[in-house]
């Protein structure tokens, strides 16, 4: 049976055209008249791309820097010994160590949104990838949260770092700002998310890269988008 809308979600609801298609443009300026919490929602984008990610030639995962951030406070926890670790301090890492940080995180204290380690460090991090996998925390050089540029990794994950990864069905979703962002920032800031998405399609990705497309807001219904019009973002 299906589930009952709230009077709040058919009131969103009926402020989407569910036959239309709308343009980027169009869609940002719809943002504003989709809040409903009382919170600052995130704008959530969802892609359906044409791979098979069971294909190691088609598996897409990476990051992109966003131009505005995304109005998230994110805690970054690195692993990393000696200068590198006061590097990482220097560079404002919430949390630096080794061992130590090993035995919190098999206590199940995982106080942080973003994992960076040097390549050394990463036997150790060997011990808790079981914890920090399936949370999507674990550090990955095509992320670039492996890297013996600890400063460099730490300023991306504090201004506006995403992290993307295709699930088994072809989806990636990402937050990509707050609605309380100017519209042209967020605009700006999905414009580099789904470049950075068009620059990673695989050679072995055949037809239509892009299938489907849709923003929305933490509470919204979504609002669908021209798959065509994405894909010319290059």
């Amino acid at each position: 049976m299906p589930k009952k809308q709230t009077k709040r979600t058919a009131e969103l609801t009926a402020k989407i055209d569910k036959t239309k298609v709308y343009t980027v443009t169009e869609a940002m300026d719809m943002l504003s008249e989709l809040k409903s919490a009382k919170f600052d929602e995130t704008v959530e984008v969802a892609l359906n791309l044409n791979v098979d990610p069971r294909h190691a030639d088609q598996m897409i995962r990476g990051s992109v820097v966003l131009p505005n951030g995304t109005g998230k406070t994110v805690r970054v926890a690195v692993f990393a010994k000696d200068l590198k670790a006061d590097e990482a301090r220097a560079a404002g890492a919430d949390l630096v160590g080794s061992d130590d940080l090993i035995e919190k995180i098999q206590a199940g204290e995982i106080n942080f949104d973003m994992v960076i380690s040097t390549p050394d460090m990463m036997g150790v991090l060997g011990k808790v990838a079981r914890i920090l996998g399936p949370k999507g925390l674990m550090p990955n050089p095509k992320t670039g949260t492996v890297t013996m540029d600890v400063t460099q990794a730490v300023s991306n994950a504090k201004n506006g770092q995403v992290n993307f990864r295709v699930d088994k069905k072809g989806n990636i979703h990402a937050g990509i700002g707050k609605v309380s962002f100017d519209k042209d920032k967020i605009k700006e800031n999905f414009i580099a998310f789904v470049e950075t998405i068009n620059k990673a399609k695989p050679a072995a990705a055949k037809g239509r890269y892009i299938k489907n497309a849709a923003i929305s807001l933490t509470m919204s219904p979504s609002v669908k988008l021209s798959p065509l019009e994405l894909m010319d973002m290059k």
